[in-house]
């Protein structure tokens, strides 16, 4: 009889937790040894998996990361797998504690400053890409926007190298609702925040003409900061006579876009001016071990930076959000984080959902039990540093070093939320394998598991797999950190090299369409 030390099979993340994460797949009668006591599997357990390491009794708490991750739905004996069919989920209290482990952040000096090289725009910030922008005011225009942006699709770099192409913005709403209701805000704060993106040199507004969200409504308003006069344009359909007239029109505006765009140039740039957003998407149980902590490690190195990082998805901190509050900068932001949690409660019941909806069929294929356990693996992103503040969904970020924006847990609607806060460049994580990409702001995919990375190579960037087979987190996400600096210098993502990015803008729509 063979005996491994359960290290070899198993990683366990905090002493004393009940379970073991799986590193490869685990037969029935397979022998562990763990402090000094003998372990044998009483079932099969497939890769990323947890195992049971002390006796859990119907009803008891369960604990990984050191942390709730459900609660025992019968006796769970040593050795037994834990998932789904023996892991209860239901709410429980977290006692709420605020800054007491805000830690200052120990900055690098400005002559150890790292640069990289970007497109400085008129109002001081910096992009890691030059886009124009076709940006539908709504659904009623989204065809033609498109059909716009085709038609200088794979074309541009040829007249205009220092332009990286052009890209429609295309809602599925912006209409049937209240003119100054929540969801047409919202999507406003969406539209500007991607027209005056640091990625877009030029934007073209394209309107129907009868819509709730008015293209002239837009510019208006001017909470959003729309600098429509100096590098902007606008055509509405109904007044150019169709959609016809409305392509040729559009297409001539860009033509005189074209040219100021090509005259941005990327020079040197600190790395403080960079803004990452951090998402994680088609999750598995490895996430929580390999890529998210490895994405944190590269957020905590921006930070001492001087830039800026920001953890979104609301709903996958759920369960967890306790850990964030003490390291909020105070109790006022700590305390805008419970009232986002407290609102989702309350979003979730009123159309007759639960949090724990999520995760998703394959995130419980890849051992997520439930929504505290996602959520405490998922956090992992946002690193180690002081939270600064509390953002609403699209709002304009401003705050350096580590901020919230609440979103919900879905990966596009997560994404374009925070790129219309201004992110300039996105770390994505994922164990099942997404094929994410968005524009203007490129997207670095990191694999959770070897697995994963070699069977979608050309989808994946960095593989945090191999900290599964003895690498370090920390080696792992300075690795992350100099794709950051390369990506943002030009170095082109596996999923702009496949001309990813454009279908999965998807603004939160809050409702109600009338």
């Amino acid at each position: 009889m063979t005996i491994y030390n359960l290290e070899e099979k198993a990683i366990i993340l905090k002493s004393g937790d009940d379970v073991a994460v799986a590193k490869e797949r685990l037969d029935i009668d397979t022998v562990l040894k763990y402090c000094g006591r003998i372990i044998r599997v009483n079932d099969e357990i497939p890769i990323g998996h947890k195992i049971a390491v002390n006796p859990i009794q119907r009803g008891k708490s369960i604990r990984r990361y050191g942390q709730i991750i459900g609660f025992a739905s019968c006796n769970i004996a040593v050795g037994d797998r834990v998932h789904v069919h023996n892991v209860g989920w239901k709410e429980f209290l977290r006692e709420y504690e605020f800054a007491n482990e805000a830690i200052p952040t120990e900055f690098y000096p400005e002559s150890e400053m790292r640069t990289f090289m970007g497109f400085k725009r008129d109002d001081g910030r910096v992009g890691t890409r030059n886009y124009v922008a076709i940006v539908a005011t709504s659904n009623c225009s989204a065809s033609v926007s498109r059909h716009i942006a085709d038609k200088f699709r794979n074309e541009v770099s040829k007249d205009y190298p220092n332009v990286d192409g052009v890209f429609a913005v295309t809602p599925k709403g912006g209409c049937s609702t209240r003119i100054d209701g929540a969801d047409v805000m919202q999507l406003q704060r969406v539209l500007s925040g991607f027209a005056e993106h640091p990625n877009v040199a030029s934007y073209l507004l394209v309107g129907l003409g009868c819509e709730v969200n008015q293209a002239d409504y837009l510019i208006g308003n001017h909470s959003l900061q729309l600098d429509f006069e100096h590098r902007s344009g606008l055509i509405l359909i109904q007044a150019c006579g169709g959609i016809q007239k409305a392509v040729e029109a559009g297409v001539k505006a860009v033509q005189k876009m074209l040219p100021y765009a090509n005259e941005f140039r990327r020079t040197a740039q600190p790395v403080s001016d960079l803004i990452l957003a951090t998402e994680c998407g088609g999750s598995d149980s490895n996430s929580g071990i390999s890529g998210n902590p490895a994405v944190g490690v590269a957020a905590d190195e921006l930070v001492k930076y001087g830039g800026t990082v920001i953890l979104g998805e609301t709903t996958e901190m759920y369960g967890a959000e306790h850990l964030l509050t003490r390291r909020a900068k105070n109790e006022i932001v700590g305390k805008k984080l419970v009232e986002k949690i407290r609102w989702w409660e309350h979003y979730a019941k009123t159309h007759d959902a639960e949090i724990n909806n999520n995760p998703s069929p394959g995130n419980i294929e890849g051992g997520l039990s439930n929504i505290y356990e996602k959520s405490l693996g998922a956090i992992a992103k946002g690193g180690t540093t002081t939270v600064n503040e509390v953002y609403r969904y699209a709002e304009r970020v401003t705050e350096k070093g580590l901020v919230i924006m609440d979103t919900p847990g879905n990966d596009p609607a997560s994404v374009t939320g925070m790129v219309a806060g201004g992110a300039t460049i996105i770390v994505f994580s994922t164990g099942r394998g997404s094929v994410f990409g968005f524009k203007p702001a490129p997207s670095i995919k990191v694999a959770t598991n070897s697995q994963l990375y070699h069977q979608m190579i050309d989808e994946m960037d960095i593989n945090a797999g191999v900290v599964l087979d003895g690498s370090s987190v920390t080696e792992v996400g300075f690795s992350i950190f100099e794709e950051i600096i390369a990506v943002a210098s030009g170095k082109k993502t596996k999923s702009e090299l496949s001309d990813v990015g454009e279908e999965e803008f998807s603004p939160w729509v809050l409702g109600p369409i009338l």
